[in-house]
């Protein structure tokens, strides 16, 4: 009980993303980093569980019982559940006996409107907070990612998160060219799960494509330039997905030559689903070739925005962004093979950040740690109809 009362009344910034949802405590770091999936019983209406519990409930509920992504799009598609989605977050991170309303930080897409903006506002103050103020991702993933964001020199971040990528040129503490697209992580799992209903017949759920992305998924053949870092460990999903790494006579077993196996990038798997032809259980094993086939237009989308945020920069910051070189961040940044993909099309310098998943929080908890030097980057207010980017 001690440890809660710490944080009682401590200013948060919450990185409210479509996948997953992170909350950074000043003074304390990141302390929350849950799913943003709630189960609400459809009977009364109910919320049955949040986070990580509700998103092991996905595609396993009953009739009576469904999981409710309320972001969609990084926006809020479902208000009420929404609300109360943050409401349990920010309860857990405080502690039940509040003596203080924490002031907050939100995390929002850069393209979207003065009314989705006012949602997240809302939704944020009945959840608890005493003030709110919006940091663009943008923004925020540039900061976290350690870029010099304050200088009179251009910098560029890709942030590619679960349902939008955020392409933005940063100068002088604000956005000068900025663009958001809605294809990131969730278009690029239903594009998995379209190929194989497509091409197979084989009806899989959004966990299954998750885990095939993230296991085998790539944007550029592998080679020596593509090779993930080492900190990049091979991931065995849990269900559905068993890995084939090349070398290895059957799954979970080691070849002869562990250490040069150990930075290869697996190359097919064996996936779960239902037959849509017999109704039945069935296994298909599935090459990364496929799943990289499979992936190509949400990846040409990416490679697209970013090609056209680079048309409409500077001369001056584009010489900028030359030489620093492009950063990715987000979970997005980690398909293997983005970088050099993206360094490929465009001819400039790919760097994926220290830390992709947490960027955005990470830069979220330095506006809280330094909201008087950073505030001119926060926007508590809707923007103007006219200032709206599309």
């Amino acid at each position: 009980m001690a440890q809660n009362k710490s944080f009682n009344g401590r200013d948060m910034g919450i990185d409210l993303g479509t996948a997953n949802t992170l909350v950074y405590v000043r003074g304390r770091g990141i302390v929350l980093n849950e799913p943003s999936v709630v189960a609400v019983n459809t009977v009364d209406g109910s919320v049955l569980s949040v986070g990580s519990a509700a998103k092991e409930t996905m595609g396993r509920t009953p009739t009576n019982i469904v999981a409710v992504r309320p972001l969609r799009d990084g926006v809020i598609a479902d208000f009420e559940i929404a609300e109360r989605m943050l409401r349990y977050f920010i309860k857990k991170v405080m502690g039940s006996r509040r003596l203080g309303r924490p002031r907050v930080v939100v995390c929002v897409p850069s393209g979207i409107t003065g009314v989705e903006r006012r949602a997240v506002m809302e939704a944020a103050s009945r959840a608890g907070a005493r003030q709110v103020h919006l940091v663009e991702e943008p923004i925020a993933a540039a900061i976290g990612a350690g870029l010099p964001v304050s200088e009179p020199t251009g910098c560029m971040v890709v942030d590619i998160g679960g349902g939008t990528t955020e392409v933005a040129v940063v100068s002088l503490g604000g956005i000068v060219t900025a663009r958001s697209v809605r294809t990131a992580g969730d278009a690029m799992d239903a594009a998995i799960n379209s190929y194989v209903k497509k091409q197979y017949a084989l009806a899989i759920g959004e966990r299954t494509a998750e885990q095939i992305k993230m296991s085998i998924g790539s944007a550029a053949p592998s080679g020596p330039l593509s090779v993930p870092r080492v900190s990049e460990t091979v991931r065995r999903p849990e269900r559905n997905v068993e890995v084939f790494i090349p070398g290895q006579s059957e799954p979970g077993q080691s070849g002869d030559n562990e250490d040069t196996q150990a930075l290869l990038p697996p190359d097919r798997c064996a996936i779960r689903g239902r037959d849509q032809a017999t109704g039945l259980p069935k296994v298909l094993e599935l090459t990364a070739d496929e799943v990289r086939h499979a992936l190509t237009e949400p990846v040409d989308a990416i490679v697209a925005a970013v090609r056209s945020t680079l048309d409409e920069t500077p001369p001056e910051l584009a010489g900028d962004i030359m030489d620093r070189g492009i950063v990715l961040t987000g979970g997005g940044a980690l398909l293997r093979g983005l970088d050099v993909r993206l360094a490929r099309e465009l001819n400039i310098p790919v760097l994926v950040a220290d830390d992709p998943l947490d960027c955005v929080a990470i830069g979220t908890g330095r506006c809280v740690e330094d909201f008087a030097s950073l505030r001119t980057a926060m926007d508590a207010r809707p923007r103007r109809p006219d200032a709206v980017r599309v």
